[in-house]
């Protein structure tokens, strides 16, 4: 979804990623692992690997949470994506290769990752960054979307 600027608002965007970055550190603290998505979600496909519990947790925290915000006045925002289930079994297929070939996904990289300095994670990030920010300017202006 298109925010214009006149929408934009700092203060939320500031308040979430505290919120993103303390859910970070509480998980390493409580469980001894990164809060990467693509790793909790791989463990719960078989063979399980250790913590299956928290991995469910953890995913279902992420499946809930947009109900609970609808709650709060103003609601979710609109959005939208394509019927074509071809095109989003494609796309789920490819986040999941660019997953395993990155060694992880934006929130390990993004998030945790460069929070502990890892090279690794930065150059991931700068990657994940510079090809959403290519993908925009090809949809927006040169496919005319």
């Amino acid at each position: 979804m298109y925010i214009p600027a006149t929408e934009f608002t700092p203060l939320s965007a500031l308040a979430g990623g505290v919120m993103i970055g303390l859910a970070a550190v509480w998980f390493l603290l409580s469980s001894g692992r990164i809060a990467g998505v693509s790793g909790i979600v791989s463990g719960l496909i078989p063979p399980f690997s250790p913590g299956v519990g928290v991995n469910l947790a953890f995913v279902a925290g992420l499946a809930i949470s947009p109900i609970a915000y609808s709650v709060f006045p103003g609601g979710t925002p609109e959005q939208t994506m394509s019927s074509n289930l071809w095109l989003l079994g494609a796309a789920g297929m490819l986040v999941g290769f660019g997953s395993r070939l990155g060694s992880g996904c934006t929130s390990g990289h993004g998030v945790c990752g460069i929070a502990r300095l890892s090279w690794r994670s930065i150059i991931a990030t700068i990657t994940f960054v510079a090809t959403a920010m290519a993908t925009v300017y090809v949809t927006r202006h040169m496919i005319g979307g």
